[in-house]
């Protein structure tokens, strides 16, 4: 079966789709035949990402790995069973379809509580959250006192995934894998710095998900989008002379796939 990779938060401007892409197209280079779902049908970034390297590829000649981009197949109402949820049978579907033909299924969900993103989460093996170096993107974990010191409860989404866990539970499936990615880490030794990352730990241990580092804030990731490129792609394109901060981009990729342990991969970017 293929192991089923979910990237999803409740809020917009984490960087899903940039970690989307990179993961897959990381996992293609490695030898992993890769498929891959946006969910966000309204904004589609992900989707986005995924044409504008088809016409990068197309437009300039190229052959370089991908993952293969999938759309969610239509279903007639009519075809449904009494009582059938529409997002539940399209997305049982599209998996019934890619699980063939792929060894990771890659699912890139909306920045929203959708169904399409609670069905998601209920078949992830992994789960990679993308999450802001900020107590503004915290609060999407946990509530947390002023002084960002005493975690109160879990928030939203943390309940939704606790929801996912309970349902893969019953069904006999295998517990979920979360990873927590921060992004955006500043690289001074500040006080918030500091205070999330203590939180964060102690969240980790009281919800049960790890900890990964993620990417630095770059302007290499806002070039890249329009041409549908990724980090792993910049020597196939011609730049042979890599800056400092490109090379420490490529370098947190290679920690990210690290991190997150997934089955039957060995990490060699």
């Amino acid at each position: 079966m293929a192991h089923i990779i979910v990237v999803g938060n409740e809020k917009g401007g984490a960087g899903k789709s940039t970690v989307s892409m990179h993961i897959a197209t990381a996992l293609v280079r490695m030898g992993h035949r890769v498929s891959a779902l946006d969910l966000d049908l309204r904004q589609r970034s992900f989707a986005r990402y995924a044409s504008n390297r088809a016409a990068t590829l197309k437009k300039e000649g190229l052959a370089l790995p991908s993952p293969q981009f999938c759309e969610l197949p239509e279903v007639a109402p009519e075809d449904l069973a009494p009582g059938e949820n529409i997002y539940d049978r399209r997305m049982a579907e599209a998996i019934a379809q890619l699980d063939p033909v792929s060894d990771f299924i890659l699912v890139d969900c909306p920045g929203s509580h959708t169904r399409l993103s609670q069905v998601a989460h209920s078949l992830a093996d992994t789960l990679v959250t993308p999450l802001n170096d900020s107590f503004v993107d915290f609060d999407l974990l946990a509530r947390i006192d002023g002084e960002g010191e005493k975690i109160l409860g879990p928030s939203v989404y943390s309940e939704m995934v606790w929801a996912a866990r309970q349902h893969r539970a019953q069904a006999g499936l295998k517990p979920i894998d979360w990873v927590v990615l921060r992004n955006r880490v500043g690289s001074q030794a500040m006080v918030n710095k500091r205070k999330m990352e203590e939180a964060i730990n102690r969240l980790s241990r009281r919800i049960g998900f790890r900890v990964a580092p993620g990417f630095s804030e770059r302007v290499i990731f806002r070039e890249l989008f329009p041409r549908g490129l990724t980090l792993l792609d910049l020597k196939d394109i011609g730049v042979t002379s890599l800056s400092i901060s490109n090379i420490a981009a490529r370098q947190e990729l290679r920690d990210l796939m690290k991190a997150l342990e997934l089955p039957g991969v060995e990490v060699n970017l």
